[in-house]
């Protein structure tokens, strides 16, 4: 077996090639840059790793010192999921709201000035856009980052996305193929299930990834979930069918394949995560997306480790795993190249004008129409009926309009009310009637999150609008539930933008 320079052989160095690890802190450890000496390719950046955007450029130039051509890669979505702003909010709507307003060109806009800013930063691989079509509402996990419901909608802003987001010299990423949006189980906590017949697959879930490769888009990341249409065995991320037969083959996809996190209960509850990793590189996939939750040396000794006796074995075809190494290097190339020259920005309020025009304001149930409605003068009381967050949007991002509505009308006082040890639907009259007592006489603003999707929410707003049927209700997930109350203002999403854009509704700017 080949030894390069440095005693690192080529087996192991293609090992470590393909893994896309993460880590703890705001610098780069020691072991981190080890192995980057040693083949790794490509370094996961998370909320815990970026403290401001200097901070994450100095990290990611101490990165480059090491490795010039290394993949940084960041799962920063804008909206509910932000790496960049995850202590402030985003700056930028999410897909969501990108797909009500539906304006191809804001979507290009909008995607281009988020890569801007990561690549000035030193990122050159997002794992983004989402390209699911959410077809189911109770779905927990997608929501608010898909671009909607509509199969050619979510299509035709995939590849606005893509091409906006590549056009600022930082790759693509588009997923969760096949399409994750038919579900209403979380992959991070068991693996989902889609039940429906290969005729749907193919002209729902598969169309915006078709949209997204005619993009150019230059990686896909495949899904921790089960297709028995496809393939009744493995779930997508471990099936060679699926990523081997139908993306590379009936898709013609020849770009770098990233799995989900590898650490999720959908394939580490079942599988584990070294034998997981051998299964997705033998399928098909080319880099192991793992840090999420695992970030350390150990870890990527032991998958690095596990690939190498994979081929020893015979269980993992030395070919296939240098084929994925020689693709991770292929997109190493495209990115230290496409980075090179600064793009330019499409404006720094592209993102608050992309939230603005995405609201939707309805009358409620206790009003005659929107016209109707008088901006709020004194200072209100904000009531925040606040689900448990996903994994993937975390719970240390700050959401909401209070905030805003604070700045604009300084004096307005805030609480949070949620679902008492999960117990939904069964305290939501109980929230309510708190909310009540603690709003006093001032005027109630009650925001939501997918009220549709949460039985206590609901009655919580019951209780609320009984009481006092003048509360403005603001929904900042998807808006499924009838609107209701004096006003009833649909953000489609709670980056930090929607919420200012809510409150200068509500203050009459």
């Amino acid at each position: 077996m080949t030894t390069l320079a440095g005693g690192t052989d080529t087996l192991t160095r293609d090992a470590l090639t393909v893994l896309q690890p993460g880590f703890t802190g705001t610098t780069a450890p020691d072991w981190l840059l080890r192995r980057l000496g040693e083949g790794l390719a490509s370094v996961g950046l998370f909320g815990r790793n970026i403290a401001s955007p200097g901070q994450l450029a100095a990290l990611t130039a101490r990165l480059r010192a090491e490795r010039d051509d290394v993949l940084v890669a960041i799962d920063e979505e804008g909206g509910d999921v932000t790496r960049l702003e995850v202590r402030s909010g985003s700056s930028f709507p999410g897909n969501h709201a990108l797909g009500a307003v539906d304006d191809v060109e804001l979507t290009h806009q909008v995607a281009h000035e988020l890569g801007r800013r990561l690549a000035a930063c030193g990122v050159n691989l997002n794992w983004a856009p989402s390209a699911d079509v959410n077809s189911d509402p109770r779905n927990p996990v997608i929501g608010v980052r898909s671009f909607g419901a509509d199969t050619e909608l979510a299509a035709r802003h995939t590849a606005a996305y893509v091409t906006g987001l590549q056009s600022a010299g930082v790759a693509a990423c588009t997923k969760h193929f096949p399409g994750h949006g038919d579900t209403a189980v979380d992959s991070h906590h068991a693996l989902p299930r889609i039940d429906v017949s290969a005729d749907v697959l193919a002209d729902r879930e598969l169309t915006p990834f078709r949209a997204a490769i005619a993009a150019g888009t230059r990686a896909v990341m495949s899904a921790h979930i089960l297709v028995p249409a496809l393939d009744p065995d493995r779930p997508a991320t471990l099936s060679r069918r699926i990523l081997t037969g139908l993306l590379r083959g009936d898709l013609g996809y020849d770009g770098l394949i990233v799995t989900d996190g590898m650490e999720m209960r959908a394939i580490a509850g079942t599988y584990g995560i070294e034998h997981g990793s051998v299964l997705a590189v033998a399928a098909g996939a080319d880099a192991i997306c793992v840090g999420g939750g695992l970030a350390d040396d150990a870890t990527v000794l032991r998958l690095r480790d596990a690939l190498v006796a994979a081929v020893r074995t015979g269980d993992l075809p030395e070919g296939r795993l240098a084929d994925a190494a020689d693709r991770v290097r292929a997109l190493a190339r495209w990115a230290s190249t496409a980075g090179r020259t600064p793009a330019e920005s499409t404006g720094s309020e592209v993102g608050l004008h992309a939230a603005r025009r995405a609201l939707t304001v309805t009358a409620g149930s206790a009003a005659g129409s929107p016209e109707s409605f008088k901006p709020l003068t004194e200072p209100p009381y904000v009531a925040a009926l606040t689900p448990v967050a996903n994994i993937a949007v975390g719970d240390e991002t700050p959401w909401g309009v209070a905030a805003e509505l604070l700045h604009l009308l300084p004096g307005t006082v805030t609480g949070t009310f949620s679902a008492a040890d999960g117990k939904e639907g069964e305290t939501g009259e109980e929230a309510g009637r708190a909310a009540l007592q603690a709003a006093g006489p001032r005027r109630i603003v009650a925001v939501v999150r997918d009220e549709h999707r949460h039985p206590w929410m609901a009655s919580a707003l019951d209780t609320l609008l009984a009481a006092r049927p003048d509360t403005i209700v603001v929904e900042m997930g998807v808006p499924q539930a009838t609107p209701r109350g004096a006003l009833h203002i649909a953000t489609h999403g709670a980056a930090r933008v929607c919420g200012r854009a809510a409150a200068e509704v509500i203050a009459g700017l």
